[in-house]
């Protein structure tokens, strides 16, 4: 089987999983565990929006939280503003974000290295300590959202068993565009200039401008997760920008496997399950999660993805 549609089986099998869960841990009695997995899909989703520039195109960033963040308070300020049809709030978060990474992107993108490194640190705490002078919308405390997104009206993205649906559906439209993304042209371009920036320049492909395009389509997707994410627990805070949630990001792509949009959703979920699990069995579970971690990393050469197929992990940038 080729590497291409064991990734297709692998991902289908996933999505049906996902699909049948909620009414299966219903029967088992294990409802309350839904709400772990609308988080795990939600980390899922922010974490494949960066493995796009960190797996396919080398850039390690540690402030692309700062665009989980405006999403966030995107449908937050749009909502004290009046504004209540979720499809005109996720326009605003992609247009907030969109410019952000436009912005910010075009200036850190002139470095390379530790230093982009380092610079999308500086722009992600920016963006928190702005969150953070927000005043009116709760400061360094967050804001609780009294009120909440509708479609046309409609209640179907509050109730969480059906906003569980909304959210896998975003989840599969992100690995299909990204899916899409990486076996393009743009991908593969993408991909040669993390190998060797200098001969893609040479074969006449402005490295900047595809390096720039995915940094935007990057945050943009983050930002539908952080407004997923607002919109699920019914509340906002600043700690979604901070460089500790770009860090659990960047944990993820390393337990996934970096490079592997299946690997991503699997080390969601394993983040988020192993955290649940060790924090109901003693106070101090973290004693327990750290070397775990560097166990997985250890003895699952490439992440998670290349347990369930061996041989068909993607290169790590």
């Amino acid at each position: 089987m080729s590497a291409r549609n064991a990734e297709l089986l692998t991902a289908g099998v996933i999505f049906v999983l996902l699909l049948i869960a909620p009414p299966l841990l219903e029967a088992l009695g294990l409802g309350y565990m839904t709400g772990l997995l609308m988080k795990a899909m939600l980390l899922a989703i922010a974490a494949l929006s960066l493995d796009l520039i960190v797996g396919q195109g080398g850039m390690i960033s540690l402030g692309h939280s700062a665009f989980v963040g405006l999403g966030a308070y995107s449908l937050a300020i749009g909502l004290e503003s009046g504004i209540d049809n979720i499809l005109a709030l996720m326009v605003i978060a992609l247009v907030v974000s969109g410019l952000f990474a436009l912005v910010t992107g075009a200036l850190a993108l002139r470095t390379s290295g530790i230093y982009f490194l380092m610079i999308t640190l500086a722009f992600g705490q920016m963006a928190y300590f702005t969150l953070t002078s927000l005043a009116g919308y709760g400061g360094d405390d967050g804001l609780t959202l009294w009120s909440l997104a509708t479609l046309f009206g409609s209640k179907v993205v509050q109730n969480s068993g059906q906003l569980y649906f909304v959210i896998l559906g975003v989840l599969l439209a992100t690995w299909w565009l990204l899916h899409r993304i990486t076996h393009a042209r743009f991908g593969r371009v993408l991909r040669g200039a993390r190998d060797n920036a200098e001969r893609a320049e040479v074969m006449g492909f402005s490295v900047f401008r595809y390096r720039l395009t995915a940094y935007v389509i990057a945050g943009m997707i983050a930002s539908i997760a952080g407004l997923l994410t607002a919109q699920q627990n019914e509340f906002v805070s600043p700690s979604l920008a901070t460089w500790q949630h770009s860090g659990d990001l960047l944990v993820i792509l390393v337990i996934g496997g970096i490079g592997s949009r299946n690997g991503t959703i699997l080390g969601a979920f394993f983040i988020v399950i192993v955290q649940e699990l060790l924090g109901a069995i003693l106070p101090e579970w973290r004693l327990i999660y750290g070397p775990l971690l560097v166990l997985v990393v250890l003895f699952a050469k490439g992440g998670l993805n290349t347990l369930l197929t061996p041989g068909q992990g993607r290169r790590a940038a």
